[in-house]
């Protein structure tokens, strides 16, 4: 019994910890998933300004049990088409080409694959450079976010072969 009081008293501090690294003035922005007709996608995914980085933070739903799902930043803020195509392609500012989000070579938008458990829900959280939420040609305030239908493969260009779009949100500074 001690030792869980021990334990979970050090995860409190742990995450209590982990709040106070991130200033209460470093710019935010949120974007609320809602699923493209005939999907049941749904999260909200949180972006936070760490000097010149930016924390992803995303908890999707309603995923297939146990797969992956390619997950992008798009040009427009826009989910009006119903099947996430008004989002349309990748941010891409730098004309760069499609790839891995850890290497140079890459569009803007190009982020981790999100991984389902066995219930089909999503956890991710990631620090991405090339994005900003601060003013300028690499910011992702007023841009599309969307979940597909498939895994990204990270190659096939220009967008991953990551198939349909399954939810689709606009990011928004808050």
């Amino acid at each position: 019994m001690a030792y869980m009081r021990a334990f979970l008293a050090a995860s409190v501090l742990g995450l209590t910890a982990g709040c106070q690294s991130i200033p209460a003035d470093a710019p935010k922005a949120t974007a609320g998933l809602h699923p493209t007709k005939g999907n049941a996608v749904r999260g909200t995914v949180h972006f936070v300004q760490l000097g010149d980085k930016v924390r992803v933070t995303a908890q999707v739903s309603g995923l297939k049990p146990s797969a992956q799902f390619g997950f992008h930043i798009h040009e427009a803020g826009d989910c009006s088409s119903g099947d996430g195509m008004s989002a349309k392609g990748h941010f891409n500012p730098h004309g760069k080409p499609h790839g891995l989000h850890t290497t140079v070579e890459r569009h803007a938008g190009d982020m981790p694959n999100l991984q389902s458990d066995a219930s089909g829900n999503a956890s991710l959280s990631v620090d991405l450079d090339v994005i900003t939420i601060l003013p300028g040609s690499a910011s992702i305030v007023g841009r599309g976010l969307i979940v597909h239908v498939q895994p990204d493969d990270y190659k096939s260009q220009p967008v991953g072969n990551a198939g349909a779009r399954s939810a689709c949100a606009v990011i928004q500074k808050s």
